[in-house]
């Protein structure tokens, strides 16, 4: 009798834990349609037409609720009148290696803290991307205009089709340890960022490339002098690709040279010496405090790079950091303190840029805090959330520097692809909200929320939760002073109507990974587009990619 009530208890347990994961699973929805959908436009020849098929992507995304679009990007940074030459451009790229500084030859910064990845293929932050612009190189780059323009190519030709790209490459490239640097790097870069063995949450931006991902179709002919490059469909943004870092070239040999590299591909990169290829190299790295870059002699345009070394100070304290730039320390910052902003606004060392990215926050959608709803409920709890938030608040007293309250996530501004901007309402196209051109819109709707709470299945008593359906969650957010703001004002928000959401706050490496992870019920995120076509935001949100933080499909 005992065996046979162990066997009746275990079996009702298994069923528990089945119905509990059946439940989970039902909040989730199918994400088959949206993939499919995603690769027909990056196989759709017609440009009306792919158009078309992004924005029904992002109607599919937004209507999860999973991102919550808060303000579309602007950056700030400070400089001193006595810097020279440096240049950024939309996508949050900073370029240092023409940058020149009055009395010394050195240019001492901050732009992050400890580096995620310095592997260019695997690096997946824009500080990251700054780094790795400093000191590798891609087939094309942006010259002080935002122009693209020939970096480590001297040209290249197109088939009539647009399906084959030829690149021509410049000639005496050099690696930093004087090894010849030729097409046949590339080919084997590519591949390598390519394969799913390698792990690079940006594999999926090599999958417009025949052959993609095991046998991708990029060719080095027998003398390295030139790259072929075959193509699925033809791509309006090939030349942006070939400026992205994940298209950099890396060293074969001390890539795998590095004890472990095929179970850690990024090992070759961990510690300073390793190999090179754009105007600096890393010749000294102090963990989570410094990092020193020097010349590269044997960059391609080493004539024209003055400074003889970046001295990068690693921290993420704004109030650290801002202090070293009081005192002289650091010659450039990329944040400032919250509540510094309006002090510093009108200095001649105070900038304000334009870029072309939205400041969301996002959910995990297998956290336990859907645990049984249905789709529907799920995603009308997302949008709840998204009602009660105060962007205009948020904008004023933390943002600070102009940014635009969102209500989309592919930002304004960018263009569609086919000649105009995607945002824009046209004869093919209306957004669903079609006064402010977006979907929730962004004006506090407390009574809205209620509604959609109560379709989700919470209990009200007046305008507050039930304490007979509680909303309990974790925020998830690196240490910086404005996440942190605008962490707490959305706490406030969502306290009005009985939600509580605490905050958990971690190193800027722990962060990256538990977001990719999952490990977090709702987390800060932004976005930066990596060229301008909204294809970009979109499919970092398939299945399969490095990039897909919200877990859909997973």
């Amino acid at each position: 009798m005992k065996k046979l009530l162990a066997a009746l208890l275990a079996m009702m347990m298994i069923l528990a834990c089945t119905v509990a994961a059946m439940a989970d699973e039902g909040s989730e929805p199918d994400w088959s349609e949206y993939d499919a959908l995603i690769a027909e436009v990056k196989s759709e020849t017609d440009f009306a037409a792919r158009e078309a098929k992004m924005h029904q992507a992002e109607d599919i995304l937004m209507d999860t609720g999973a991102i919550v679009p808060i303000y579309y990007y602007n950056d700030l940074y400070m400089q001193r009148n006595t810097v020279q030459g440096v240049y950024s451009n939309l996508f949050g790229f900073k370029f240092f290696q023409y940058a020149t500084v009055e009395g010394s030859d050195t240019l001492s910064l901050n732009l992050a803290s400890e580096p995620d990845k310095l592997d260019p293929a695997l690096n997946s932050s824009v500080d990251g991307a700054c780094l790795a612009i400093a000191s590798f190189g891609g087939l094309y780059t942006y010259n002080d205009a935002g122009e693209l323009v020939p970096d480590f190519a001297s040209g290249y030709e197109m088939s009539e089709d647009g399906l084959t790209y030829t690149f021509t490459m410049r000639e005496g490239l050099k690696w930093s340890d004087g090894a010849d640097l030729t097409a046949k790097d590339f080919e084997y870069s590519w591949k390598r960022a390519a394969a799913p063995a390698t792990g690079a949450d940006y594999s999926y931006m090599f999958n417009g490339i025949k052959g993609y991902p095991d046998d991708l179709a990029v060719t080095a002919s027998e003398d390295g002098t030139t790259l072929t490059v075959e193509l699925e469909a033809p791509c309006a943004y090939m030349l942006d690709l070939m400026a992205f870092p994940a298209f950099y070239a890396v060293p074969q040999q001390a890539v795998e040279a590095a004890e472990g590299w095929e179970e850690n591909p990024g090992a070759w990169a961990l510690e300073a010496g390793f190999v090179t290829s754009g105007p600096f190299t890393l010749t000294e790295w102090k963990h989570n405090e410094s990092m020193t870059y020097t010349k590269n002699p044997n960059y391609w345009d080493a004539e024209n790079v003055k400074l003889e070394s970046l001295k990068f100070m690693l921290s993420a304290d704004d109030t650290a950091i801002f202090a070293a730039y009081q005192a002289g320390d650091v010659d450039f910052i990329d944040s400032v303190p919250t509540d510094e902003i309006q002090n510093l606004m009108g200095n001649d060392d105070f900038y304000i840029i334009d870029n072309l990215g939205t400041y969301y926050i996002n959910f995990n959608i297998k956290s336990d805090l859907f645990a049984g709803k249905t789709v529907e409920q799920a995603a009308a709890m997302r949008k709840a959330f998204s009602k009660l938030i105060d962007r205009d608040y948020i904008i004023e007293t933390v943002g600070q520097t102009g940014q635009k309250p969102a209500n989309a996530f592919i930002p304004e501004g960018m263009a569609d692809g086919n000649g105009g901007v995607f945002k824009a309402n046209d004869d093919a196209y209306t957004y669903p909200d079609e006064e402010n051109v977006g979907y929730y819109g962004y004006e506090v709707d407390v009574e809205g929320a209620i509604e959609l709470l109560k379709e989700a299945g919470f209990e009200f008593d007046g305008e507050m939760l039930s304490a007979n359906t509680p909303i309990s969650f974790e925020y998830l957010t690196n240490e910086s002073s404005g996440h942190i703001a605008i962490a707490e004002c959305m706490q406030q928000d969502l306290a009005a109507v009985g939600i509580n959401m605490t905050i958990r706050t971690c190193d800027w490496n722990v962060f990256l990974d538990d977001r990719k992870a999952g490990n977090y019920d709702v987390a800060r995120n932004g976005w930066l587009a990596d060229f301008n076509d909204p294809i970009n935001m979109l499919e970092m949100w398939t299945t399969d990619s490095g990039n897909n933080d919200c877990q859909f499909g997973r």
